[in-house]
Order: C-alpha cells, then sequence, then structure tokens
C-alpha cells in the first residue's frame, strides 16, 4: 500500500542602556514578530502532517503537490520516490478510514522538525479494497521561504516486540590493549557518517556508537520507538558482522541537517529476505555532526513489472 505522508526569533532589548526618547516624540514600540519567525509546535507539526492526509482523502492533488518540497523523498518498499512519483502515486490511495496515535515531535533546528506518529488505515488501492492496516510513519519538514514543506516520509508497518535475549554473564573488565577505540570523527557527508556507523556495529563497539548520537536521538522500527539507550541497547543485540549497505542517496535539508537513505541485506538478521530500507539523520551540533533521527525495517518489495499494452498490430488476425 502506499502510504504518504503524508525560528525562534531572539529580541534583543537594550532599551535599559539607551537614552530616553524626546519629550516631543513618542518612543517607537518593538516590532511584532512575524508568522515566518514563529516557533514550530508539537501541536503545529501535528496539524500539518494531518493536513496533507487531508488532502489525500478530498483527491485534492494539486494541494497535495504543494506541500511538497521540490527534493521531496518517499522511502517505501519499491523504491525510494521521488516527488513526481509520490503525486503520482497517492492517486491510486483512497483512504476511508484514518486513525492517528503516539505522536512524537523531534526538533531538527529553527528550521526543519521531524513528526513520529502511528496511522491505521483502510480503503482502496488501486481501486482495491485493503484492510485495517497500521504502520509507524515519520515525516521531516522544512521551512523554504517562509513556508513549511514536507521533504521526507518513510513507513513501517507495526509489529509486536521481540523479547530481548537472555542476559550472559558478564565478561571480564577488557585489558587495556583491548579498549574499544573511540568514536572516528564525522561530518557534513551522511553516507560517510552512516558507514561509520556500520564499521562500529560489526566491531561491536557500542560506547563509540554511543558518541555519534545526540541526547535526543529518536529511532523508529516496526517494534517500537526508542530512545538513545533503547536504540544502543538494541543494535547490541544483533549481529552486523555481515551486513551490506546499497543504495544510498542523501538530501540536504538545510546547512546543519541532512539525510541519508539506504537499503541493508543482512543475512544473518533481518526482517525480510530481500533486505530493508533505512534512512538516518544527520545534524550539526556544537560544532560535530551527530545522529538524531533513525527509520529502518520498510522491507525491501521489487516493483512489479509494468502492465503489457496490446498494441494495434497484436491485436491484428
Amino acid at each position: 500500500m502506499k502510504k504518504i505522508f503524508l525560528l525562534i526569533s531572539v529580541l534583543i532589548l537594550t532599551g535599559a542602556c539607551a537614552a530616553p526618547p524626546p519629550a516631543n516624540r513618542e518612543a517607537t514600540p518593538p516590532a511584532a514578530a512575524s508568522p515566518a519567525a514563529v516557533a514550530m509546535t508539537e501541536a503545529d507539526a501535528i496539524a500539518k502532517e494531518k493536513a496533507v492526509w487531508d488532502t489525500i482523502k478530498n483527491k485534492d492533488w494539486d494541494a497535495f503537490a504543494a506541500m511538497l518540497a521540490s527534493e521531496q523523498v518517499e522511502v517505501r518498499p519499491e523504491g525510494v520516490a521521488d516527488k513526481a512519483r509520490s503525486v503520482e502515486g497517492v492517486k491510486q490511495f483512497e483512504p476511508s478510514e484514518i486513525t492517528f496515535s503516539d505522536w512524537k515531535y523531534l526538533a531538527i533546528d529553527k528550521d526543519a522538525f521531524v513528526i513520529i506518529y502511528t496511522a491505521a488505515v483502510k480503503g482502496k488501492n488501486e481501486g482495491k479494497e485493503f484492510p485495517l492496516e497500521t504502520a509507524r510513519c515519520s515525516s521531516a519538514w522544512v521551512r523554504r521561504a517562509g513556508k513549511w514543506l514536507a521533504i521526507y516520509h518513510q513507513e513501517c508497518a507495526l509489529k509486536p516486540a521481540m523479547p530481548m535475549p537472555a542476559s550472559k554473564a558478564e565478561k571480564a573488565a577488557p585489558s587495556p590493549t583491548s579498549t574499544p577505540a573511540a568514536a572516528p570523527d564525522t561530518g557534513p557527508d551522511p553516507i560517510a557518517n552512516e558507514r561509520i556507523v556500520w564499521d562500529l556495529f560489526k566491531a561491536k563497539n557500542y560506547d563509540a556508537f554511543g558518541e555519534l548520537l545526540a541526547p535526543d536521538f529518536v529511532e523508529v522500527e516496526p517494534m517500537g520507538v526508542y530512545d538513545k539507550a533503547g536504540s544502543i541497547k538494541g543494535v547490541s543485540t544483533f549481529d552486523a558482522s555481515k551486513a551490506v549497505l546499497s543504495d544510498l542517496k542523501t538530501v540536504n535539508l538545510d546547512d546543519d541537517a541532512a539525510l541519508v537513505t539506504y537499503t541493508v541485506n543482512n543475512p544473518i538478521r533481518t526482517f525480510d529476505p530481500q533486505g530493508e530500507r533505512h534512512s538516518s539523520l544527520w545534524v550539526k551540533r556544537d560544532g560535530k555532526w551527530l545522529g538524531l533521527f533513525h527509520h529502518g525495517g520498510t522491507p525491501v518489495r521489487t516493483p512489479p513489472p509494468p502492465k503489457p499494452s496490446a498494441s494495434p498490430a497484436a491485436k491484428a488476425p
């Protein structure tokens, strides 16, 4: 099923140090904040995401397209769609019932944010009825020329949480020669940063991995939504030694935030034999690039071949 997602201005008052205005002239009142300078709130972010779904329900394709950034990407099982493909694909989707829950707002910077939620949807796709389906959804929004636009969306089917493996006996403290290496330096290239992370997984250096995550890091997976501590604990339970990354693509949200999408094939641990689609968001905080958000667990699906069209020659006797 194709489901689309779907500044704080600081005023420095110097009146306390300035001389009083002349008696024959009134003081100029401080300028009011413009609408573009109003900070984004969780309620506003939720309203914008719901508005995208409303354009789909109302089949207002022009309004839907107007809410997407020109470089918008949608991570689907069949691949990563651009804006044009997203607009065309949503025309085949007819939701009749939508229930939202578990909203979570994640600020990126003054001009970007991520909104995470669960959506239970039923309706039609390509004219065929489908039963109620529940998915974890993530969308990223950016402010461009004073207007908020959706730039990224991804979903994965909700699955029950798996039990954690039984704890093993405590290992002896590592000797000085076996102390895990510190985390490598990251930079503005999200592809290079993501490869660093997976190399740390393969080396089982989870302490260094944690150093590369922002304190407010969030991970979205089919089994749940995790904070930084939960994510570090989760990756320590699977073997990534044979994981292979491919189809890496990037989207810049602004000068201090960049998204990378890619496919992971891991014969040791995967939810789907064809692999999974993942996305990670890297942000610049205090001069260092850190992971802020990750969405994984979208299964890879091979797109069906196009339906053959009968040519006049084929119809001729």
